[in-house]
């Protein structure tokens, strides 16, 4: 079976009708400069149904952590605007948590900061305030746990590094020099529909469940039409103002695959320093956790090459194979759906097909 062939077999497996289906899905691979992607599905749901297309805008959510602010701090470490083991109130003084936290800590999870808090219900008029005020919930620095809060400070210190707005800072780092066409922050015109509403964020508060909330909902205004084209992400519309570093970038399929297939071949893109990209890339204190992007392995062949990846709440995801000229990425409206699958579901499916490809390969 062919590449395109094996990608539209996937792409229509994931949306075939079921309770968990997506509504639309775009799958990409790029293997030694060679792309394929296929589409199935709708972007939008009735009346309109506006089919999937690969130049459909999708809402990144965490996978901004990794296309975005990782691959931004990536630049300004090989230019040398930073260290990763800078403590990070040299750069945000307010910074809440320990003293001594690294910018390496926060992009390995290790801070001891809280998963997720909704700042937009905070009594502070300013998020970072609200951030900043917020005590630790775990030991700094003793064990991994993934925060939003993490990486929206990681946010401010690419702000600081690069003397400007993150949007614009992400505009120059990563867009402008490897000359993607679309990826940038919303609002945006012409995106798959990420959700209904703001349902997950409100039952989250009302139940506390998976996180304890610190504030309450007393009469928020939350979204109850579909999201399109705005940031999915809670904290990133309604109290960031749609410009994050968690969350909040818009792209197509290409400008995914665009990003990792030159990380995939970073000694020859020339936009990174090798001994940055090796720490980069390298497996941390926990195996599973690179800075900012996670790790697994992909088994081809019986070699055990490491895929380093991300997903995003939304159902997108994206990965390479660094040294490799590997890449993949994955879009979709999985919030969509009557009872959603969790990107990582979609994604293991979508990393299965890409090892089966490659296996077939000589």
């Amino acid at each position: 079976m062919s590449t395109r062939e094996s990608l539209r077999e996937a792409a229509e497996a994931m949306v075939a009708p079921a309770a968990s289906a997506p509504a639309g899905c775009v799958i990409g691979v790029e293997v030694d400069g060679e792309r394929t992607v296929a589409a199935a599905g709708v972007a939008s749901p009735a009346p309109a149904r506006t089919p999937m297309r690969r130049e459909t805008l999708h809402d990144l959510a965490s996978v901004t952590k990794v296309v975005g602010t990782t691959t931004a701090l990536h630049r300004l470490a090989s230019e040398g605007a930073l260290a990763f083991d800078d403590a990070v109130v040299r750069y945000v003084p307010s910074f809440g948590g320990a003293d001594d936290t690294s910018i390496r800590d926060l992009l390995q999870h290790r801070a001891g900061l809280w998963e997720w808090q909704p700042l937009y219900l905070a009594p502070q008029a300013d998020p970072r305030a609200a951030l900043d005020a917020l005590p630790l919930r775990y030991p700094a620095g003793a064990e991994r746990h993934y925060s939003d809060l993490g990486f929206m400070t990681l946010g401010r210190v690419v702000e600081v590094a690069a003397g400007e707005p993150l949007d614009a800072a992400v505009a120059d780092l990563v867009a402008h020099p490897l000359d993607l066409r679309t990826l940038g922050y919303g609002p945006v015109d012409g995106a798959a529909t990420s959700a209904g509403g703001d349902d997950a964020e409100r039952r989250m508060v009302a139940t506390g469940h998976p996180y304890p909330v610190s504030w309450h909902d007393d009469g928020f205004v939350w979204r109850t039409r579909p999201i399109a084209g705005q940031a999915n992400d809670g904290n990133c519309f309604h109290a960031f103002g749609g410009v994050a570093g968690h969350a909040g970038l818009f792209g197509s399929i290409d400008d995914l695959l665009d990003v990792t297939a030159a990380l995939s071949r970073a000694d020859e893109a020339g936009y990174w320093d090798p001994a940055v990209t090796a720490d980069v890339v390298a497996a941390g204190l926990d195996p599973e956790q690179a800075l900012g992007w996670r790790r697994r392995e992909l088994v081809v062949h019986g070699e055990r090459l490491p895929l380093l990846w991300h997903p995003g709440f939304t159902g997108c995801a994206v990965g390479f194979v660094p040294g490799r000229g590997i890449a993949v990425a994955l879009a979709s409206n999985r919030l969509l759906a009557a009872q959603p699958a969790p990107t990582d579901i979609l994604w293991r499916d979508v990393v299965d097909t890409l090892a089966s490809i490659l296996s077939t390969q000589e």
